[in-house]
This record gives structure tokens, sequence and C-alpha cells, in this order.
């Protein structure tokens, strides 16, 4: 049994100082995730990866206390969803009118950014994977590890507890499903 998957099993049991563990056992693979997020970001983006690691944690905290987690896939889901709602958040609270979210100070000479475009990307893409969820729960899982975690389809699906040969379809009919949805 792995450190993670140890201490995600003495946090059920209620073992003092085990949160604390747990944060420094994956707080590197957190980062590695949040890292990944950014890699498309423009400069100014509004969150740094460590700040995205640290926010996601509190949001995995509940009164204090982490939540239960099932395995270290469970854990890592968790993770990668919190993460892809505080981009989503922060997507949307940068293009909020009410928060002037249609300006941006631009420097003489500046050429047009990429963040404008990645934060409607970033706002589709949420979309999408809602509905997708509502056809096929497994599949958005999926692409929520691979797009937002930076997971491989084999690492997805082992955390996923799937079959590869389930991974590779999910991914397929993900992909697919999206073609679709773009076309109409």
């Amino acid at each position: 049994m792995g450190e993670v998957t140890e201490l995600l099993g003495q946090l059920r049991t209620g073992e003092p100082g085990v949160a604390e563990g747990l944060l420094c056992a994956v707080y590197d693979e957190l980062r590695l995730i949040a890292r990944y997020q950014f890699a498309g970001e423009g400069a100014e983006c509004i969150l740094q990866p460590t700040a995205l690691v640290n926010e996601a944690y509190l949001r995995l905290v509940s009164g204090g206390r982490l939540q239960p987690f099932d395995s270290r896939g469970h854990f890592f889901a968790a993770a990668a969803e919190a993460m892809r709602r505080i981009l989503i958040d922060t997507a949307r609270a940068r293009g909020s009118q009410k928060r002037g979210g249609q300006f941006r100070r631009v420097e003489l000479g500046e050429l047009a950014d990429e963040s404008i475009q990645m934060t409607d990307l970033w706002l589709d893409l949420d979309e999408g994977l809602e509905r997708l969820a509502t056809v096929d729960a497994a599949s958005a899982d999926l692409v929520k590890l691979r797009i937002f975690a930076g997971l491989s389809i084999v690492e997805a699906g082992e955390l996923l507890e799937m079959p590869r040969s389930t991974a590779y379809k999910n991914w397929e009919f993900a992909r697919t499903w999206f073609a679709v949805q773009s076309e109409s």
C-alpha cells in the first residue's frame, strides 16, 4: 500500500495530524498538476500554481477536517475537480461585466492577449463537461483528469479504476462527443 493510500486510511479513522501529513505527501504532485494548468496561460493570469494548490486544498477541507476519500484516485480526482472549479470561477470573475472584466490594461504596442481567449476556452470547456457528464459521467471524469490534472489516458483510467481499454473507449467517446457538439 502506498503512503497516500495509507494516510487516507488513517484519515478515515480520525487519527490526529493526518491531514497535514497528507498535504506534505501530495503537495509536489498537486503543484505539478497546477503547473500543467498554467502552461497555456498568459502573463495576466490572476492565480499562480502555488495559490491554485493552496486554494484547492482549502476547498477539500470542510469544517477544518479533510473530507474522507476512498482511494488515492478519489483524492486526486477531487483535487483536479477543485482546481477546475477554481479556474472556472477565476475565468468567470475575470470576464464579469460588474467587475469591469470587459476592460483590460494594454501597454502601448502590446499585441492581443491570449488570456482573453483562454478565459473563453475555460468557460466553453466547463459548459461542455457539464453537458457530457449528463450523457456519460465516466467519460467526463476521464476528460477532467486528462485536461485538468495532465494525466495520460492510462493514468486517468487507473485513478478511476477502469480497465485500460475502457479508458481509451471513454476518451474516444468524449473526443467524438465534443466534435459533434462543436459542429452543431
